[in-house]
């Protein structure tokens, strides 16, 4: 699947428009707007988010509910468009650092920053977790998941041993009680983590940071389960999967680093502690008991649950402002301040899952065919026949 997004933050509406999406794929919308729902959802979010109610609109592409193949076209109106006809013509000379704004402004030969904030901005992200979403209504067909929680926002850290055990293992495609129980823990918190001490130390920090008018960043982890061993290839260093995953993620605004299994821990352990040993029984196949490559070897998946782990930095739109230069002017200048989030970092989480779910069908499309639902399902059942009886 290819997708394309255009539109910008302040603009009419967003669009995304999907090809090679596969045919025969049952659409759910109400799943899509669910998932453009917990996009906006995390405590530290900005009052946009109080503002808009994003739905989407698809226009082509799907014939009563299935696919037919041809392009998807898809709109998400900005419902702050009408608040901002006006104001997007006000000259901004102040760049914020940390942002596009200078950078842009320069590339482009444009004389207002303001037209680099409306595309630069977040905002564009709304149009990928759609795209996502229709990644995930056909993952879902082959019992493939993705999920997110949150690791860290600012200097405090979750507390990972109450359900380490949980997350050691392939989570059984989201079948049994406690895999949903630990999902429901997520998505029931306002921050979007699983230890309820830690998630009040963070509302508590977040509370803290937005009176200073400062900003806040932090860590993600994104997961993935029921993938079968082989997706992605070692034959060429672009086709590589763990390439093609980091290049997605590493898009999505303000997140700067991205670890995959054990992490920074990769550059400490002495490979007798790194690698995952493999076993085998009739009933599991080919399995691990560790999952330090976080379920990548060699460009492609093995069988174990996807693990990664994105760095988030604070947002640079800051109430308090930082120091710039007036580009007119040349002058020592205060940062532009607009309103903003304080931390995004649980949106992130989803914006995260969205990008991972359309690299695996992506992969999955390679691997088993990229025109037809049933087409891509025979090919895909027997490819896994084929690995249960090696």
């Amino acid at each position: 699947m290819i997708f394309l997004t255009a539109g910008e933050s302040h603009g009419e509406a967003l669009s995304v428009i999907l090809s090679e999406y596969p045919a025969g794929v049952n659409i759910d919308i109400e799943f899509i707007n669910r998932e453009l729902f917990r996009r906006q959802l995390g405590y530290g979010r900005g009052s946009r988010m109080q503002i808009e109610a994003d739905q989407v609109k698809i226009l082509s592409g799907i014939k009563d509910n299935i696919t037919t193949g041809a392009p998807i076209a898809c709109l998400i109106y900005n419902n702050d468009f009408k608040n901002w006809v006006d104001k997007k013509q006000e000259p901004i000379t102040n760049p914020r650092p940390g942002h596009a704004d200078l950078s842009g402004l320069l590339k482009y030969h444009l004389s207002n920053i303001r037209d680099v904030i409306e595309r630069s901005s977040a905002r564009e992200t709304a149009a990928r977790v759609a795209a996502g979403a229709f990644a995930k209504l056909f993952l879902k067909n082959f019992d493939i998941f993705t999920f997110s929680f949150v690791e860290q926002i600012g200097n405090i850290k979750i507390n990972q041993n109450s359900f380490k055990n949980i997350i050691n293992k392939n989570f059984n495609h989201f079948k049994n009680k406690k895999d949903l129980e630990f999902i429901n823990r997520i998505e029931n918190s306002p921050i979007r983590c699983p230890d309820k001490d830690a998630e009040s130390k963070i509302i508590d920090l977040i509370n803290q940071v937005s009176q200073k008018g400062d900003t806040l960043g932090g860590a993600v982890k994104i997961f993935a389960s029921g993938l079968p061993i082989g997706l992605g290839s070692y034959t060429q260093w672009d086709l590589r999967l763990d390439a093609i995953i980091a290049k997605s993620l590493i898009s999505i605004p303000s997140v700067k680093a991205v670890l995959f299994g054990a992490g920074e821990r990769s550059a400490e352990l002495l490979g007798s502690e790194f690698h995952d040993e493999i076993f085998y029984e009739r009933q599991k196949g080919f399995y691990r008991k560790t999952n330090n490559a976080g379920g990548i070897e060699g460009g492609m998946t093995n069988g174990e649950l996807i693990e990664i782990k994105i760095l988030v930095k604070p947002i640079p739109t800051t109430m308090k402002g930082l120091q710039t230069i007036d580009i007119k002017t040349k002058h020592k200048s205060k940062s532009f301040k607009e309103r903003s989030d304080i931390c995004a970092v649980p949106s992130i989480g989803v914006i995260a899952e969205a990008m991972l779910a359309i690299d695996l069908l992506n992969q999955m499309q390679k691997k088993f065919g990229m025109d037809n639902l049933e087409e891509i399902t025979k090919n895909f059942n027997n490819y896994k026949k084929y690995i249960n009886n090696i």
